[in-house]
């Protein structure tokens, strides 16, 4: 069993390795030429690394740069940049604060200037200016409850970006009349331009209608001002902005199938768009692993099942955990007892909500150490306390920051 799970080690370490965006960044920079000024913003999780590797490609031709990332993920001065910290997956005042000053830095540019634009995961909410006469605390508000009603990502996005003055192409017709190039971390299943980071950059493809139908279907509360900003449609036509995508969670994929066929399991990618409950996914990956053991099918082992995707999880409990975690524990509910067989789940920006934990990596003995401490499982999930009951069963995965970010991983390995 030890040997497994060194082996998924090694799968998760090689895994986002393979997905840094340094070499990204730099390819989709090399070569470029650009006349007039040179502005570079960075926004999300992935912000330090994506503008330190934009600066070892421009150097001085950068005018001037900002950085807007998560609590800690900076990683010391870039020269040339003023590196700003927010909160992240909730808003708060440097949030603001570092947003108003990117709007300040693209101001009053020529059509000669070029904001370069660099996105990652996490950027919907650290990049943010309410628009209109909404505030902080409307906001907080309506993500708060985004985030609990089991919303999904592009659905949290489109009611985000109609309310935000930034978001849904707004950013670029405030770069106007300077051209933007957006380089992007993709963290949305299928890779939408609008819906990464919202599109600040990106014409709109979500209207107000759709809007207001998320509204409806989970019963979200709004006040006037947010019903008015809500009714006003985000720009359908950027002509002033060009996007590359430079990474992807099917990227990610690919690498751990690669690792997991040099470590002699033969590798099956099953889906890049898992996006249901996290315990639903725990308990289905589980249930395929069960099928290997007992049946030989899909494949028979050694072999790897691999996903990647977002899931989502229902706020019922005051724990603290995430979704990788809650994955994680559930998958280990269903395969207790079993030899052999792990199940890893982790985010590939190296966080899985509000806790230090990257996810988890959870075998058949998981449950019965939770069982020898009085933990029940069922008990633990439903109070969204997974990374208490991980950390008890020695099964957290801990990468700290890795400077990425292109969705969540999620395998099996089985001998």
């Amino acid at each position: 069993m030890r040997q497994i799970k060194e082996d998924a080690k090694k799968i998760i370490h090689s895994s986002i390795q393979r997905v840094l965006p340094d070499s990204a960044v730099k390819r989709a920079l090399e070569g470029k030429t650009f006349l007039g000024k040179v502005i570079v913003i960075a926004i999300g999780k992935a912000a330090w690394n994506m503008a330190n590797s934009a600066e070892e490609i421009l150097g001085n031709r950068i005018e001037k740069g900002i950085v807007l990332t998560k609590y800690h993920h900076a990683q010391g001065d870039i020269k040339g940049f003023s590196i700003l910290e927010a909160s992240h997956p909730l808003p708060d005042e440097n949030t603001i604060l570092g947003t108003e000053k990117i709007i300040d830095a693209v101001s009053n540019l020529s059509s000669e200037d070029t904001v370069i634009f660099l996105v990652s995961g996490g950027g919907s909410a650290l990049f943010e200016k309410p628009a209109g006469n909404l505030d902080l605390k409307d906001f907080l508000q309506i993500t708060d409850e985004l985030l609990k009603c089991g919303a999904d990502i592009v659905e949290i996005n489109t009611v985000r970006k109609h309310l935000s003055a930034v978001k849904g192409g707004k950013f670029a017709a405030l770069c106007a009349p300077a051209q933007v190039y957006t380089i992007a971390l993709s963290d949305i299943l299928g890779d939408r331009p609008d819906s990464i980071a919202s599109g600040p950059t990106c014409a709109d493809r979500s209207t107000c209608e759709e809007a207001f139908a998320i509204v409806e279907k989970y019963g979200l509360t709004l006040s006037g001002e947010m019903k008015k900003q809500l009714s006003v449609e985000t720009p359908k036509e950027v002509p002033n902005s060009t996007m590359l995508i430079t990474g992807s969670v099917k990227e990610l994929c690919f690498a751990a199938a690669a690792e997991a066929k040099a470590l002699g399991y033969a590798p099956l990618i099953l889906s890049t768009f898992v996006d249901c409950e996290a315990k639903e996914a725990g308990r289905f990956l589980a249930s395929i692993g069960k099928t290997i053991q007992q049946e030989g099918f899909p494949l028979k082992g050694p072999c790897a099942i691999i996903c990647g995707g977002e899931t989502v999880v229902k706020i019922t409990g005051p724990g603290k955990g995430g979704r990788n975690q809650e994955l994680a524990l559930s998958a280990a509910a269903s395969i207790a007892g079993m030899e052999d067989i792990v199940i890893g789940a982790v985010g590939s920006d190296g966080t899985d909500g509000p806790t230090d934990a990257a996810g988890g990596l959870v075998d058949g003995q998981t449950k019965v150490i939770l069982d020898g401490a009085g933990i029940a499982i069922d008990d633990v999930l439903a109070q969204n306390d997974s990374n208490r009951a991980l950390a008890i069963a020695n099964a957290l995965v801990v990468t700290g920051p890795t400077g990425t970010n292109v969705n969540d991983l999620y395998f099996l390995l089985c001998k």
